[in-house]
């Protein structure tokens, strides 16, 4: 895949699950957290006011720390299609 079909499709699956209504497992949306933190290249500290949540995040991103952005991408456009967009 090239790299603007790439950015493409993520970009698509990004909208996608902002614009998802239901709501979604917690274990689902630490992944997608740290799939899109990684394909952005953001590895700065959570921002959350909560602790707890700051905490989980950050074990989100530890447990993905060596991934790759183009594969946190990929990741997180299979994630969503199999997840989100197959239940529908």
């Amino acid at each position: 895949m090239t790299s603007d079909k790439l950015n493409t499709k993520f970009s698509e699956a990004v909208a996608f699950v902002n614009d998802f209504t239901e709501p979604l497992p917690a274990d689902l949306l630490l992944k997608l957290y740290a799939y899109y933190r990684i394909a952005n290249e953001n590895f700065n500290h959570p921002g959350s006011s909560t602790p707890l949540i700051n905490a989980f995040k950050a074990n989100a991103m530890i447990q993905a720390k060596d991934i790759k952005p183009k594969q946190a991408m990929k990741l997180y456009i299979a994630l969503v299609d199999k997840e989100l967009r197959n239940k529908l």
